[in-house]
């Protein structure tokens, strides 16, 4: 389904402020919906202006929906006389309701249900407007096939619900002036207060007075300023949050958290400004407790990691140190380049956990670990001569799983150019890099090809891959074909020197990276 930024460009003439109030009203509208028990169809007209098409749709979690079918890309042309297939029958019968709330600039009722699609619906519409501007309709539809004698609960609901609408109807709705919300904000059947001017509470859900009670409060919410009264209740001595006062006070659009006896509850402040004039506000309520003692348990599981992957790095440098101070004491020249090599491996993977201690999460980027890993082999491996590692093209990100494994076998086939492509002699390393990530023109698994050439003397007449001795070549086949599924090639370059090819699904990767 096209997203709706598409769809607003692609069919019609609204500018990019416009734009950007109707993505802030949608990202909000669960609200209305939510209030107002009914499903919401966003229409804007079409940019030759003869008709208009529905690029959003909300439906309620508090009520049954109106629509069964989704009405989004559905088009109303002024000489149409019904619907695109996918739009649902009533809405050709809604269609004058529509432009009415579009020339009045107002809101618009029906009298009498709709029983064109089998229920009895009750279809409204609200002109959304910006800085004076109308830019688009909504289209409020209320299923009463459960209509019954309203509770207080539902009343305060309606009412909040209209006042919202005519906010919409003036432009006063989204808040331009709003602060960040948090990831999840309290929804209505969270909890909700019904603020007056004075910031008095006139309705109390029970969800909302449930939270209240598990902070501490032994009194009626109902008639309390509920600023003081949440002040009263924050636990002393915790660092509160700053906006609290505000935020409890219904003044400022805006989120806060209050903190006692072990309690968090979160709080969303929207204030009710009908006519230019603030007639109080709405205080959605959600006890996210359980939610913050999670997020705490992972922080502290991220930082264990982290701090296991740091230790982990200083044994392996550690470890590294031992045998290069063992090698020093060898007076077998073939003891010390064994010694040397194993100083090599160890410091390669070293080097991941280095990164993965400085990652909040098990996946690092391996171009900084490839030009380090690199750059080690060869100053490692160097008898003196000047020898260029070069890398061309990107690695990205990859998992611990993969990177691991990877970083040692760029470091077997750098050491393995230096000694024995390049020989005595300078000379250049490259290493190319080619990610393919699943996507449009990569219908197939992400992958990556990875060659590592170097312009010496190329490879002996003899040479067999299956067949060879080399701890180093045999070190390579088993991580990139065994562990890791892959492939491996060894040819030689039709300028000289020799070529190590390899391919590397990337499944495994992103099945452990959530």
């Amino acid at each position: 389904m096209p997203h709706l930024s598409d769809l607003i460009r692609r069919h019609t003439s609204l500018k990019q402020a416009d734009l950007e109030w109707i993505h802030s009203l949608v990202s909000d509208w669960q609200l209305l919906a939510d209030l107002s028990f009914a499903d919401l169809v966003l229409w804007v007209r079409l940019r030759d202006d003869d008709g208009w098409i529905a690029i959003a749709q909300m439906r309620p979690t508090t009520g049954p929906t109106a629509f069964q079918d989704d009405l989004v890309e559905a088009v109303l042309r002024d000489d149409m006389t019904d619907l695109t297939s996918r739009t649902a029958p009533r809405v050709v019968g809604r269609r004058a309701l529509i432009d009415r709330a579009w020339s009045e600039g107002r809101i618009c009722r029906d009298g009498d249900p709709d029983w064109s699609g089998g229920v009895p619906v009750r279809e409204e519409t609200i002109p959304v407007r910006r800085e004076g501007n109308l830019i688009a309709v909504i289209q409020r539809s209320t299923n009463l096939s459960s209509a019954r004698t309203p509770s207080r609960l539902e009343l305060t609901y309606l009412q909040s619900a209209g006042d919202l609408a005519q906010m919409i109807s003036e432009g006063a709705f989204p808040f331009s002036d709003q602060g960040p919300l948090m990831v999840r904000s309290p929804r209505v059947g969270d909890g909700l207060l019904r603020l007056d001017q004075n910031g008095e509470v006139v309705y109390a859900s029970p969800n909302a007075l449930s939270a209240y009670r598990r902070l501490g409060l032994a009194a009626d919410l109902v008639g309390a300023r509920l600023d003081r009264t949440t002040l009263e209740l924050a636990s002393q001595g915790e660092a509160r949050d700053e906006n609290l006062t505000y935020t409890a006070s219904g003044r400022a659009p805006q989120e806060s958290e209050i903190e006692a006896r072990g309690v968090t509850v979160q709080l969303r402040s929207i204030p009710l400004i009908v006519d230019g004039v603030r007639i109080g506000a709405l205080v959605m309520v959600r006890d996210v407790t359980e939610l913050r003692r999670r997020e705490r348990e992972l922080m502290t599981k991220d930082a264990t990691i982290r701090e296991i992957h740091h230790r982990v790095k200083n044994n392996l440098q550690t470890v590294a140190a031992l045998l290069r101070l063992q090698s020093r004491r060898l007076d077998i020249p073939e003891a010390r380049a064994a010694l040397d090599e194993a100083v090599g491996r160890v410091g390669s993977i070293a080097i991941v956990h280095e990164m993965l201690s400085h990652t909040p999460d098990e996946v690092v980027d391996f171009d900084d670990i490839a030009d380090r890993v690199m750059q080690m082999a060869a100053e490692v491996s160097s008898t003196g001569h000047a020898v260029v590692p070069r890398r061309d093209g990107h690695f990205g990100l990859l998992n611990a799983l993969v990177a691991t494994p990877l970083s040692m076998v760029l470091a077997e086939l750098v050491q393995n150019a230096v000694e024995h492509g390049l020989g005595q002699g300078p000379g250049l390393i490259e290493v190319r890099v080619r990610r393919f990530d699943t996507g449009p023109g990569h219908p197939g698994p992400s992958s990556l090809e990875l060659a590592v050439s170097d312009d010496g003397g190329g490879l002996p007449e003899d040479f067999d891959l299956e067949g060879t001795t080399s701890l180093g070549l045999q070190i390579v086949r088993t991580l990139i074909v065994g562990e890791l599924g892959g492939t491996l090639a060894i040819r030689p370059k039709e300028s000289g020197g020799t070529e190590v090819a390899i391919g590397l699904p990337l499944e495994h990767e992103e099945r452990e990276v959530p």
